[in-house]
C-alpha cells in the first residue's frame, strides 16, 4: 500500500480571521496573533472587542508587530510546495493595499507599504496588473491626495510604476488619477511635483490621454510654472511632459497662452535641450510662432543653440527655425545676413542624419527666400 504525504500549513500560520497564511502578524493586547490588514479592518469596523476571546480592548489597540513568527512563516515559504508559496506571495500584496487604505495606519505604516509596492511592481508587468485588479489604484490616489509629503510622493512612484503598462493608462485616468496628480504638482515637494510631471509624462503616451490632460484646468499652467519656478530636474521633467502633450495639436495653443514660449526659450538658453524640442512643436502653430517672434532674442538663442548645443538641441533648434522662417520673409533675411546659411552647410555634412537633413531643409528655404 503506498502512502500518500500531504504537506499542510501550520494553522499557527494562518490568521484566525482571514484563515490564510499571515503576511504581516501581529499581536493584540488579547496576546492573540492577527494578520494586520484583517485585523485592521475588524478594528475600523468599530469592533472593541478581541474576535477570539470577546473580552474588551482600549479605545485605541496597539498592534505590535510578532516578528518571530513573521520570520517562520518566512521561512516556510522558501521551502513549502510551490502551491504553498504562491498563496503565501498573493496575500502580501493585499495586505498592504489594506493599510494603505486603513483610517487607523499611520503615515509612516503607509510610506512603508508604498515602498515595499514600489519595489515590487517596478520591473514585474504581472504583479501590476494584479495590483490594479485588486483595487489598489484608489487607495494609491487617497494617498496622493495627503498633506504628508513624504507620503504622497511615495504614492505617486507607485503610480508611476503602474502607469508603465499601456493597458493601465486609460484605466488610471479614468479613476481619476489627472485631479490628484495635477494637485501634486502645484503643491507637492520639490521631488513629489518632479515625480508627478513624469506621471502625467506616462499618461500622454496613450493619445487619448494627451487630450484628456490637456484640457484639465491646471495641468498645462502647472507644468509651465514648474519651468519658472521649479529646480532642475523639476524643469526637465516638467519640459518632457509639455513635450509628450504638446505632440497633440490642441495643447499647443494652450501651452502658448500658459506663457510656455518665454519660459521655454530661458531655459533652452541655460542648457536645456528639451525645452527647444518643445519649441519645435509649439513653432508648428501660429500662436506659437508669433510668441517667438515676438519675443526679444529668440533668434539669438536659438543660434547659439546651433553652435553649441548638442545633437538634439541642434536638431530641433534647426526645426523650429524652419517653421519660423516658413511664414516670416523678413526672418529669412535676418538669418542670411547673420550666416546661418553658411553655417548649415557645414551642419549638411554632420555624421547625425537628422541634423544633416533638417540643415539641408532650412538652406532651401533661405536661400528660396
Amino acid at each position: 500500500m503506498t502512502t500518500t504525504t500531504t504537506t499542510q500549513i501550520p494553522d499557527d500560520f494562518k490568521c484566525p480571521i482571514s484563515l490564510e497564511i499571515m503576511s504581516d502578524p501581529v499581536i493584540l493586547s488579547s496576546g492573540h496573533t492577527f494578520d494586520r490588514a484583517s485585523i485592521q479592518r475588524w478594528l475600523d469596523a468599530g469592533h472593541r472587542t478581541c474576535p477570539i476571546t470577546k473580552l474588551p480592548l482600549p479605545d485605541r489597540p496597539s498592534l505590535i508587530p510578532n516578528h518571530v513568527l513573521r520570520s517562520l512563516i518566512s521561512n516556510y515559504a522558501s521551502v513549502a510546495p510551490e502551491s504553498h508559496r504562491c498563496q503565501t506571495l498573493e496575500l502580501e500584496p493585499k495586505g498592504l493595499v489594506s493599510v494603505l487604505g486603513s483610517r487607523g495606519a499611520s503615515a509612516e505604516v503607509k510610506v512603508e507599504a508604498l515602498g515595499q509596492l514600489g519595489k515590487m511592481s517596478k520591473r514585474d508587468a504581472t504583479f501590476r496588473r494584479r495590483l490594479t485588479e485588486s483595487g489598489a489604484v484608489a487607495a494609491v490616489l487617497r494617498c496622493v491626495e495627503s498633506d504628508d509629503l513624504k507620503l504622497q510622493e511615495k504614492a505617486l512612484h507607485l503610480l508611476l510604476n503602474l502607469s508603465l503598462d499601456d493597458d493601465n493608462k486609460v484605466g488610471l485616468v479614468a479613476e481619476g488619477a489627472i485631479g490628484r496628480v495635477v494637485a501634486a504638482l502645484r503643491g507637492g515637494s520639490s521631488d513629489g511635483r518632479a515625480v508627478a510631471a513624469t506621471v502625467l509624462t506616462s499618461l500622454a503616451v496613450v493619445e487619448v490621454n494627451k487630450a484628456t490632460i490637456g484640457a484639465y484646468p491646471h495641468a498645462i499652467p502647472s507644468l509651465v510654472s514648474l519651468l519658472c519656478e521649479g529646480k532642475l530636474r523639476e524643469k526637465k521633467e516638467a519640459a518632457t511632459s509639455l513635450y509628450a502633450l504638446c505632440s497633440y495639436p490642441e495643447n499647443r495653443k494652450r501651452a502658448v497662452e500658459c506663457g510656455a514660449v518665454k519660459m521655454l526659450l530661458r531655459i533652452a538658453d541655460l542648457g536645456l535641450e528639451r525645452a527647444v524640442e518643445v519649441l519645435s512643436l509649439l513653432a508648428k502653430c501660429r500662436e506659437g510662432r508669433e510668441e517667438m517672434i515676438r519675443f526679444d532674442g529668440c533668434v539669438d538663442i536659438l543660434i547659439r543653440v546651433l553652435k553649441m548645443g548638442g545633437p538634439r538641441g541642434v536638431q530641433y533648434a534647426l526645426l523650429t527655425l524652419h517653421s519660423l522662417c516658413c511664414c516670416s520673409k523678413r526672418l529669412c533675411t535676418d538669418l542670411r545676413e547673420r550666416g546661418v546659411v553658411e553655417y548649415c552647410y557645414g551642419l549638411s555634412e554632420d555624421e547625425n542624419e537628422k541634423i544633416r537633413r533638417n540643415a539641408d531643409a532650412l538652406i532651401q528655404l533661405l536661400q528660396g527666400n
